[in-house]
């Protein structure tokens, strides 16, 4: 009977392992913060240490108006790194996956072991009825043995009582490793866990789509405006500074003009690298001083007001000289109708994907924004529209797509309060804050070629960049 009982003791110590693993490895593996309910059960699965670790959303919906209305939330910039997770639950899954299998293995050597413990307590039940019902034709030495031999036999009983009761419980961590490996593979599914190859490919073609997305969406409307990068340090507390709008990707020229007044001096960086270390560049003198710090870069020439004047100047870089000056008909200026921070800013010129802007205050709109269309080549006023939106109350302006954006204060605490649409001649109030770093912004424009807001804020050259909702026609697409 040793054989019998060193081939119990080893199957038991099999299951013994086996429970251990589960007890104590499984919860491990598995115990993350964050829960996931399958459909139709209250059951919880966990994931990840932290919702902002996980995959953003992309998504695409159909508006009931027959417009498509297309929402990109940008991930954060980590996950485009190697995911470390998706890793760790792969591995998990193999795990469960060969515990699944070393189960099977384990319930088949149990079966037969099993079938073999049944026949010897049969066996065992056999031998016992016929010791009960000797009688006297056994010799008393046979049967003295015969009950030694039963007296060693009768602790097998509990141990086989025990083998049973582990049978049923090898049964049922089977079907908790099988629940197991749906539940993961529910996880899997749910977290897109790809290996980390078809993970960048999904990237890259995610990001092709985004990008010939966004050949098509064309202008939207401000929703948000990022933490600001600060460029560089450089000049006194106000001033300007901008690339040109229209110059193709490879132009990065930056031109940086110190002061609100009577300047003359404009610096022209050869890439914003240049810039930042403050080398390679070249300087251009204007034949006529600036007032204000509205200034603006448009198609290689500078659009700027004349000091002490209504006069607006385009000058061109290449040739240094000035094209064309006009004068914009009513114009305030000299501070007469600034923004609240003063610095000569009656007139503010801008540049978004439609064209060339300028924005200032009249005495017959009783000091209320007027945002003026101008040709660029002839400074024509092509047409006006009155806001109504008092200058003074502004702490700066600029345009995205048509709409003149405003801010409430030009100082700490400041956000895009006001916003105008030009194309339907509206007007609406806004929450769009920001976090105005320095706490004085004497210049704030929008660059449509890289969709950034430029901020000269307390001596500090300062980006942001912003947030558009799209909303495009599906009309002819395929």
């Amino acid at each position: 009977m040793s054989v019998p009982l060193l081939k119990i003791g080893a199957v038991l110590s099999t299951m013994a392992m086996v429970t251990n693993w589960m007890s104590q490895t499984l919860p491990s593996l598995v115990g993350l913060n964050s829960t996931v309910s399958r459909a139709g059960s209250s059951e919880k699965i966990t994931l990840f240490q932290s919702p902002e670790e996980g995959w953003q959303l992309y998504t695409s919906a159909q508006a009931p108006d027959g417009k498509c209305v297309c929402t990109a939330v940008i991930p954060a910039q980590s996950t485009c790194a190697r995911d470390g997770r998706s890793r760790e639950l792969r591995q998990l899954m193999e795990k469960v996956q060969n515990v699944s299998q070393s189960m099977e293995v384990l319930e088949l050597r149990t079966f037969r072991d099993l079938q073999y413990v049944r026949s010897m307590e049969t066996l065992m039940r056999s031998l016992d009825a016929r010791l009960r019902a000797a009688d006297g034709s056994v010799s008393a030495k046979s049967f003295q043995e015969l009950k030694d031999r039963m007296t060693e036999l009768l602790p097998l009983s509990s141990v086989l009582e025990q083998y049973k009761a582990d049978t049923r419980t090898i049964v049922r961590l089977r079907e908790e490793v099988r629940n197991l490996s749906g539940n993961l593979a529910a996880i899997q599914e749910e977290m897109g866990a790809y290996g980390y190859e078809d993970l960048q490919q999904r990237v890259m073609a995610l990001e092709a789509r985004l990008h010939a997305c966004a050949q098509k969406l064309g202008c939207g409307k401000l929703t948000g405006v990022s933490n600001p990068i600060t460029i560089r340090a450089m000049g006194s507390r106000f001033g300007s500074w901008m690339t040109d709008t229209m110059a193709p990707s490879a132009d990065s020229r930056v031109w940086y003009m110190d002061g609100y007044y009577k300047g003359r001096r404009v610096l022209e960086f050869r890439t914003l690298g240049d810039f930042i270390k403050g080398q390679n560049f070249i300087q251009h003198l204007l034949p006529q001083p600036w007032a204000g710090t509205g200034h603006v870069v448009y198609n290689g020439s500078l659009f700027y007001n004349k000091y002490q004047s209504n006069v607006v100047v385009k000058y061109h870089f290449r040739s240094r000289s000035v094209l064309v000056q006009r004068s914009l008909p009513g114009a305030g200026y000299n501070n007469t109708f600034p923004y609240s921070w003063g610095g000569f800013s009656d007139m503010d010129f801008m540049v978004d994907e439609s064209g060339l802007w300028a924005v200032y205050t009249t005495n017959q709109n009783a000091g209320n924004i007027v945002v003026s269309r101008l040709d660029p080549h002839t400074l024509e006023v092509v047409r006006s529209w009155d806001t109504g939106y008092p200058k003074r109350s502004a702490g700066e302006a600029f345009m995205i797509c048509g709409v003149l954006y405003v801010t409430n204060s030009h100082l700490a605490g400041a956000k895009v309060y006001f916003a105008y649409f030009t194309n339907t001649s509206s007007y609406e109030y806004t929450d769009v804050p920001f976090h105005n770093q320095y706490s004085h912004i004497s210049m704030l424009d929008y660059n449509p070629r890289e969709r950034a807001l430029y901020t000269w804020n307390n001596g500090h050259q300062v980006l942001y960049n912003v947030t558009l909702f799209h909303v495009i026609s599906t009309a002819g697409d395929p």
